[in-house]
């Protein structure tokens, strides 16, 4: 039987919640501090504090709009949030009044799409197929948990098994820290679905900010169109 499946099953016997990371960790701590608006990997940027109008120059067009439409409707209601643009495969941290902390490159999964397969948190790893392992869109809270080896995470999407983690390096043919390090989000794509975020920033930005109570996680679109996916965002572009 596999291993997550028994470990499920150990949690529900418990009464604890039966999800576990479904991908296999190693902990690394590899990342040098993250500087402002550089690192010798350019793994981290930290932003200035002074709101949203602070994103990178380079932020997506969706991404902006999205930020914009959360601070105008309150959609965090006052909560800290992160902005996931599966496109440039980026994370940008927020406080609870939209003013933008740091952002980092991030892994994603493997195949690009924007739903999860039913009941793949469910499944072995083993019979998940390539084109099934894709990191689910949409605004998810954020529920910290930990993993079958007690390492934390922030479970994204319970159900599915997605969670956003520290990056685990388990395999070194797949190289994941030099996807990472590379100036293009094209080869960003290795995970089973988890948002994998190097170590460093994790421990020094995610955990700080998410760990402190409700928090947010809205993450864009790769096919389908983002106003499909965020409705309100029709209303906010309209000027309605």
């Amino acid at each position: 039987m596999h291993r997550l499946v028994v470990f499920r099953r150990t949690l529900q016997a418990r009464g604890l919640p039966r999800r576990v990371d479904p991908e296999e960790p190693m902990k690394m701590d590899y990342c040098r501090p993250a500087r402002l608006c550089a690192s010798a990997l350019g793994l981290a940027c930290v932003l200035s504090t002074t709101g949203a109008a602070a994103l990178e120059a380079d932020t997506s067009v969706d991404a902006q709009a999205l930020v914009r439409w959360v601070l105008d409707a309150g959609d965090n209601a006052g909560a800290p949030f992160a902005v996931v643009d599966k496109r440039q495969a980026r994370l940008t941290l927020f406080d609870g009044q939209g003013r933008a902390l740091a952002h980092t490159p991030v892994l994603l999964g493997l195949a690009r799409g924007d739903l999860s397969v039913p009941g793949i948190g469910e499944r072995e790893m083993k019979d998940i197929r390539p084109e099934e392992r894709t990191t689910p869109a949409g605004r998810f809270m954020a529920e910290p948990g930990r993993n079958a080896d007690g390492d934390d995470v922030f479970w994204i999407d319970y159900d599915a098994a997605v969670s956003m983690h520290r990056v685990r390096v388990t395999d070194p043919a797949e190289r994941r820290l030099q996807r990472l390090a590379s100036p293009t989000s094209a080869d960003n794509r290795i995970s089973y679905g988890c948002i994998n975020v190097p170590a460093r920033f994790y421990d020094r930005y995610v955990k700080p900010l998410l760990s402190g109570g409700r928090s947010v996680v809205y993450l864009l679109p790769d096919t389908l169109p983002v106003d499909r996916v965020f409705p309100g965002l029709r209303g906010a572009r309209s000027g309605n």
